[in-house]
């Protein structure tokens, strides 16, 4: 038996934004027998989770259970918090901790294939090892983010959720203290709940100077591989309703090489014999630190630090992209972008880092690694989460090469509208605004300095777009009943 609608309204729930969250939201919403309008900015739906590889962290699941892994939500909170130093909130993190097992469940029920089986990188379905985590959480869907969106998009289609593309939601209609709708193409289209999914802000360069700034260390280096419908329209809502943002000055920037332009699909990969150093010369992390954690180590030595291989590392690179190709890096070279020099201590010298301190640590480096167990760093475990062998050739034969790494692909931004455990957004004054609810990069609170694992923002978008939809479908029907009680 369907829920009685408030005909008072257009629709009884309104999702702004068709990426993984809004999408999620819609879902959740229509499930639960509401009217939704989804409205997306763009030509096309998906957002930034279609542009993903789909890899979500969740604790609890039968994928895990399947492949014997002991997990718990609260186990997940504390590992959760603890990395994030208690710096995002308690309740809002104990909520996505708890719900992403039921949400990979009904991803599963919708259609998504996760199999039970070990996956070695985010590209490869199945549970992964997703970068920190101290137990396997990396949920890698068949077909990627793309699959995703399209199983979502198909329980949409089966929902009868109307979807408006090209369709930029310019301002909440609030009314009496609540939110009572959307003004597009001036116009207002009315429902008791709104969920703002519209994505974050990598794609707005200001915004991102604002609320992003250690963007600004890669300089023109940096590149944007977030969703160009990324252009923070929650920041104008929350300023114009005297809303609360969380999360200022965090956000996903991953280490890439100064000439990278692409993500790693297109780019490829840098070499496994490669060292990194600071610029003392010094051997200074694990080359194949997660990116939850590597741009952090890149701040404590002064923002980027140096990527060294030799010519035998240099023609090994597989062909064919774009990036990371032996003959793209000569190019490099003659556009002065990566050094080159016939020897080590010559290398140093273009570098301006001590020639003794570079050639110790390239020489302890190839000693570990001829041994396959790298005491200093563990980079052996890192080497071996991804099936790869941890006896690398040594960096001997010349010419040498050595390149910047710096914190320059922008992926996400956590600066959004500060949600409360329920995904209800508050105002500046602390207290929820009744009918407004946020998932996604544009709600705030539970993505933090520290980068979960790998799948944090795809779990982060379809756990809070689940909960969302759910909370303001229940907010709409208390609306109709209420309506229905007193007409008047």
């Amino acid at each position: 038996m369907s829920e009685p609608h408030d005909t008072a309204h257009d629709y009884d729930v309104i999702v702004v934004g068709a990426g993984g969250a809004g999408l999620a939201a819609s879902v959740s919403a229509a499930q639960a027998g509401a009217r939704v309008l989804l409205l997306e900015a763009e030509d096309e739906i998906g957002g930034s989770t279609q542009l993903s590889a789909g890899l979500l962290t969740a604790s609890a699941t039968s994928v895990q259970n399947s492949l014997g892994v002991d997990d718990s939500p609260l186990r997940m909170f504390q590992h959760y918090m603890d990395l994030n130093g208690w710096r995002v909130r308690p309740g809002p993190v104990r909520m996505f901790c708890e719900e992403s097992s039921s949400t990979v469940e009904w991803l599963l029920e919708l259609g998504v294939e996760i199999p039970a089986q070990i996956s070695r990188s985010a590209h490869e379905p199945g549970l992964t090892r997703a970068g920190v985590e101290d137990v396997w959480r990396g949920h890698v869907p068949k077909d990627q983010g793309y699959g995703l969106v399209q199983v979502l998009d198909k329980a949409r289609a089966r929902l009868h959720v109307d979807l408006a593309l090209g369709s930029r939601v310019e301002d909440l209609v609030v009314r009496d203290g609540a939110v009572r709708g959307v003004l597009l193409d001036g116009e207002e289209a009315t429902a008791p709940a709104v969920v703002i999914a519209s994505g974050g802000l990598a794609a707005d360069a200001d915004l991102v100077r604002r609320f992003l700034p250690d963007a600004e260390i890669a300089g023109d280096a940096l590149f944007v591989v977030a969703a160009p419908g990324s252009r923070g329209d929650h920041v104008g809502i929350a300023e114009r309703h005297g809303l609360a943002l969380f999360g200022q000055g965090w956000g996903l920037l991953l280490v890439t090489a100064e000439f990278q332009r692409f993500h790693h699909w297109q780019s490829g990969f840098p070499p496994a014999s490669r060292i990194h150093v600071g610029l003392d010369g010094r051997r200074c992390m694990d080359e194949d630190a997660p990116y939850a954690v590597s741009p952090g180590i890149l701040k404590d030595h002064g923002g980027w630090v140096w990527s060294v291989f030799d010519d035998d590392a240099r023609t090994s690179l597989p062909p064919g992209y774009a990036d990371w190709d032996a003959d793209r890096i000569l190019e490099e070279v003659a556009k002065g972008t990566v050094l080159r020099a016939d020897t080590l201590e010559a290398l140093a010298g273009l570098m301006e880092v001590p020639p003794d301190h570079l050639t110790a640590s390239v020489t302890r480096f190839n000693a570990l690694f001829a041994d396959g167990t790298d005491e200093d760093y563990l980079r052996h475990e890192s080497l071996a989460a991804k099936g790869a062998d941890p006896h690398l050739a040594p960096i001997a034969h010349g010419p040498f090469f050595a390149v910047r790494m710096l914190p320059a692909e922008l992926v996400c931004t956590h600066t959004g509208l500060e949600v409360d455990a329920r995904t209800r957004v508050l105002g500046t004054d602390g207290r929820a605004l009744p009918g407004l609810y946020a998932a996604g990069e544009a709600a705030g609170g539970i993505l933090g300095e520290r980068y979960v694992g790998g799948g944090n923002s795809v779990a982060h978008a379809l756990v809070l777009g689940r909960v969302a939809g759910r909370e303001a479908a229940a907010r709409a029907a208390a609306s109709t009943s209420r309506t229905e009680e007193d007409p008047a």
